[in-house]
């Protein structure tokens, strides 16, 4: 038998993907019809400069969700630790109302293959 369990998330409103082409606008004109962002989480798991500014500025003044695309979850390989490492410092600094990944795999012979590949089966 089965149990079910259900996952609550928090209701954040309507939400866009955080992009670069868009940082300036946001932190200017702090748009009321955009209740969250979604963060690439890759590309803020960096030592510093501008995408944290960025990011920092930005999530001051609404809330973050992370998704990620390099986990490589469904990979025949073991997760990369280093990579868990970076990304729960980026959880601690953004405080996410969640993250997520692909069930894929995008890893081969230790290189990210910059694609998400299906599960195998």
């Amino acid at each position: 038998m089965m149990n079910k369990q259900t996952v609550e998330r928090p209701y954040l409103g309507f939400g866009l993907g955080l992009r670069p082409d868009h940082y300036d606008s946001i932190i200017t004109d702090k748009p009321t019809e955009i209740d969250w962002f979604e963060i690439i989480s890759e590309n803020f798991m960096v030592a510093g400069g501008k995408p944290l500014y960025y990011l920092d500025k930005i999530r001051a003044d609404y809330p973050m969700v992370m998704h990620g695309v390099s986990l490589s979850v469904a990979g025949n390989h073991p997760i990369d630790t280093d990579y868990l490492d970076k990304l729960k410092i980026l959880i601690d600094r953004v405080q996410p109302a969640w993250v997520s990944d692909h069930l894929a795999w995008t890893r081969g012979n230790a290189h990210n293959l910059h694609d998400l590949l299906p599960v195998p089966y």
